[in-house]
């Protein structure tokens, strides 16, 4: 299966704009021969704490009518957002749809980094789904660096292990070379990581949205400044 793992500079606080340009890099995607394509965190309003926090209306649920758009470009799509609980407070959740635009699974980040726990509630499961014969992890950025919640993606069966991330300049450089080729190293997984570039609330995101194979051998890797994404499978890699 070929995946692209992608990169872009969000529109503050903006669904329709955001899923516009998500909807553009699936369908690019789609015609390089993807069949799934994984967005970074947040990428639905881009990482806003304050406006998350103040206005409901930035909050989605997995058939908000706004994320049609992604739900019918044919491929499948993993979709970070800002969505509704039960409780006070939202969570940062992943959506992910089927190529016929159908729900398969849903996850809550668990591992909160710092501010974001004043904003956000905690999940408390993990997060897998199958899709063409393959088993998927789901992890959102923090949740990468706990080895617990790593090494149980390795344990439970899965093939390859789908991180939506915000690493920016500066630590956050050094944070993403090291930290994800280390999982597919000492989890033996496929790892995909979608990451921010350029401006994301107040993080400048660092690119490098990149696919690693097991032991770490880097398949595909975007640049740290260019809106895009990169594609590769078993065997192979380009980009779009």
């Amino acid at each position: 299966m070929k995946i692209a793992a992608t990169q872009f500079t969000c529109a503050p606080a903006d669904i329709p704009a955001n899923v516009r340009t998500m909807a553009g890099q699936a369908a690019q995607a789609r015609a390089r021969g993807a069949e799934l394509v994984v967005f970074p965190e947040l990428a639905v309003t881009g990482y806003e704490m304050e406006a998350i926090g103040k206005d409901p209306e930035l909050l989605t649920r997995h058939d908000d009518p706004r994320l049609d758009a992604l739900r019918t470009t044919g491929i499948a799509v993993v979709v970070n957002a800002a969505a509704p609980t039960d409780g006070p407070r939202p969570a940062i959740e992943t959506f992910v749809y089927g190529p016929d635009g159908e729900l398969i699974s849903t996850y809550r980040k668990q591992h909160l980094f710092e501010h974001e726990q004043e904003v956000f509630q905690e999940g408390d499961r993990d997060g897998r789904f199958t899709y063409g014969g393959l088993r998927f992890a789901l992890a959102t950025c923090y949740d990468n660096h706990f080895d617990a919640l790593v090494s149980r993606c390795a344990t439970d069966g899965c093939d390859v292990h789908l991180a939506s991330s915000l690493y920016g300049t500066g630590v956050g450089v050094h944070e993403r070379a090291t930290v994800y080729p280390g999982i597919a190293r000492g989890a033996g997984l496929h790892v995909v990581l979608a990451n921010h570039v350029g401006a994301a609330g107040p993080w400048t995101g660092c690119g490098g949205a990149a696919l690693w194979a097991p032991g770490g051998r880097t398949l595909a890797e975007a640049d740290g400044s260019t809106p895009m994404a990169v594609i590769a499978d078993v065997g192979g890699a380009s980009s779009v």
